[in-house]
């Protein structure tokens, strides 16, 4: 019998109702609408949906273009409430959202757990919200499709490029890496800090990039050293911060939304 990882954070960070999730997602996307192709990757903001679901959805409308089906997520989020080194998986068998339940990838996940930065770890996912706000909008724009969620503890860029090498089968394949840029600057700040965090990130220079550009810097760095690996591009869709969206411009959160291609 399956287990199922419910939401930490629907009712706070985005609605627990159904229908006002489903209509304030499809929102966003209208308002998000591009005739920008779909990438092979995404790097999205994880706020509460007022402050970065704007920025977000610049990415995910994206995918609403793509010619080829996408039936697996490789989704990878920093850990914001629980210490631990590497990689942690979920022993569950689907993740739930008020819009239904998204089963995980056994398949992938068993070849994942040959590799020694990766272990299985509960805990890391019970509150996490860096992964579960972007599974709305996947259901959004996806319909069906199987997911290998990824909370990133300490580990290297090295790390996080391995699993993506291992992970990461082809066109059928999505891969999502979850993270705000700058925290708690005023908005003059955050805007330059968030600039150059931006020119980092098109340019595929990992290493320039610390925790005070992005908490998720991590996951980051390693879809960067994927991608120079494999060369590929970063292109930014979208730069703002809680001050363009719902908030004051006094200490404002960065949000970046970038494709990889």
């Amino acid at each position: 019998m399956g287990t199922t990882r419910h939401p930490a954070v629907a009712g706070s960070f985005y609605p627990a109702d159904r229908q006002t999730l489903g209509a304030m997602v499809d929102a966003m996307l209208r308002e998000a609408e591009t005739d920008l192709p779909a990438p092979k990757a995404l790097i999205v903001p994880h706020a509460g949906y007022i402050y970065s679901g704007p920025v977000a959805a610049s990415g995910y409308a994206c995918l609403l273009n793509r010619d080829t089906p996408i039936s697996r997520v490789i989704l990878l989020g920093p850990a914001h409430r629980v210490p631990f080194q590497g990689l942690a998986m979920s022993s569950v068998t689907d993740f739930a959202t008020p819009l239904g339940s998204v089963p995980l990838d056994q398949t992938v996940m068993r070849e994942l757990e040959k590799l020694p930065q990766i272990h299985y770890m509960d805990a890391a996912h019970e509150l996490e919200h860096s992964l579960e706000v972007h599974l709305p909008f996947l259901q959004r724009t996806l319909g069906t499709f199987s997911l290998v969620p990824l909370v990133v503890g300490d580990a290297s860029a090295a790390d996080v490029a391995g699993i993506l090498e291992r992970a990461w089968s082809g066109p059928d394949t999505l891969v999502i890496v979850s993270s705000d840029l700058s925290h708690y600057h005023s908005y003059e700040t955050a805007t330059r800090m968030d600039r150059e965090t931006s020119t980092f990130i098109e340019a595929l220079d990992y290493q320039a990039i610390d925790h005070n550009h992005a908490c998720g810097r991590t996951p980051v760095a390693g879809l960067l050293l994927f991608a120079k690996q494999h060369d590929m591009h970063v292109t930014t869709l979208d730069l703002r911060n809680s001050g363009d969206t719902a908030g004051p411009k006094d200490r404002v959160v960065g949000y970046g939304t970038y494709a990889v291609n």
